[in-house]
């Protein structure tokens, strides 16, 4: 399985009327969004299932991948949010095997979760060296049996400037 880990775009900045979850992209968090998911087309992705993080900005960049093509399914998993965990989600994604081996599914949350995920399942551990950059994305390979921590392989990682 590889799981993709993708960043959502530029949001609006936190203000004290806004509340967290609530807010929404920026029109350039918009536009270089849209942008990366027409180069990841371009580049021949596809994922079999979007998940997005509830929060508007991480749902609204999963909107756009959707939109672009790059799968024909979005589902919502409160393990993507910012309060997530990591042993929560592959307790109730990857536990129960509902997905074939080869399925490629993209992850769209937030930081620094998404980091830690990344280095917890390639070292074991989160060593706070990863940054993944808004509208980026961390490929990662999930070894076939077996637990996938510390023991998978990435072979992609790309801030947006890189696919702009």
């Amino acid at each position: 399985m590889e799981v993709y880990l993708i960043r959502h775009g530029i949001a609006e900045e936190r203000a004290h009327n806004i509340k967290d979850e609530e807010r929404v992209l920026t029109k350039e968090g918009r536009q270089k969004t849209e942008k990366v998911a027409q180069r990841l087309v371009h580049l021949d992705f596809h994922f079999d299932v979007i998940v997005t993080s509830p929060l508007t900005r991480a749902r609204e960049t999963a909107e756009i991948l959707i939109a672009s093509g790059l799968s024909s399914q979005l589902a919502e998993s409160s393990h993507l949010s910012p309060d997530g965990n990591i042993q929560n989600w592959l307790t109730d994604w990857l536990e129960p095997r509902n997905y074939p081996q080869k399925t490629q599914l993209a992850l769209v949350g937030h930081e620094p979760n998404l980091s830690e995920w990344a280095e917890i399942l390639l070292w074991g551990e989160s060593k706070a060296s990863l940054v993944l950059k808004k509208a980026g994305m961390i490929g990662i390979k999930l070894p076939e049996i077996g637990s996938p921590l510390g023991r998978s392989q990435m072979f992609w990682l790309t801030p947006p400037k890189y696919l702009l």
